[in-house]
């Protein structure tokens, strides 16, 4: 009986961890795949173009099929997906979104505080100040808002927090430009990054928490007023 699409992917998983591959190794042929993982040619194939689209493999025509980068693009795309089905749905995403984005950076305060350095405040200023330029000018500051965000979390040297960041901010980013702000909100967050440096500068956990608060406060405000809440 010829296995489902889904056993044949996890099959395929299963290969590539106990073979010990990383990001860019290069799996076998196909035929020696179909043998490994039991499956035949037909289903190895589907089974592939699921997991490309996951981006745990990458078919690299003319050369063959390697490791992925394991990104989390399918999460932001899948999210980004989910947040546009419905303005309610929109508002409803984006509030969770918050809800994580605010948890990580909270409970990493300790850690976050404890890795700041000199050239960290620096890079981490020079944000805050382009902001403050570019809010001052009526113009948007996303860029260097998720630049802030993902710089604040390098020292701590782990992948798959930076990831998720970067991935949560840019749901963030594509859902949020439907949520009304006014001048004061953008001051009140700008304000907030600032007082997000120097709490960590000071190597005051407890200010950091909540300048964190302070600076998910405006967005918060505006969500509960877009729903009702």
């Amino acid at each position: 009986m010829q296995l489902r699409q889904r056993e044949v992917a996890e099959r395929i998983k299963q290969y590539i961890l106990h073979n010990r591959l990383g990001p860019g190794d290069a799996l076998p042929t196909e035929a020696e795949l179909c043998a490994a993982v039991g499956a035949s040619r037909s289903s190895v194939r589907e089974a592939i173009k699921t997991l490309t689209a996951l981006d745990i493999v990458e078919v690299r025509h003319g050369h063959g099929t390697y490791v992925g980068r394991l990104s989390l693009a399918a999460l932001v795309e899948s999210l980004v997906f989910r947040g546009l089905l419905s303005r309610e749905d929109d508002y409803r995403v984006l509030a969770e979104l918050i809800e994580v984005r605010q948890t990580v950076e909270q409970g990493l305060a300790a850690s976050i505080v404890s890795a700041f350095d000199d050239d960290l405040r620096s890079e981490l200023s020079r944000l805050a100040d382009q902001m403050d330029e570019r809010a001052k000018a009526g113009e948007p500051f996303i860029e260097q808002d998720r630049e802030f965000h993902l710089l604040l979390m390098k020292p701590l040297g782990n992948e798959l927090i930076i990831q998720l960041t970067a991935a949560f901010w840019d749901v963030h980013a594509i859902v949020a430009p439907t949520l009304h702000t006014t001048p004061e909100s953008v001051r009140e967050t700008v304000a907030a990054h600032h007082a997000i440096v120097e709490a960590a500068a000071a190597g005051d956990r407890e200010r950091f928490i909540a300048a964190v608060e302070a600076h998910y406060a405006p967005v918060r405000r505006h969500l509960r007023e877009k729903r009702g809440l």
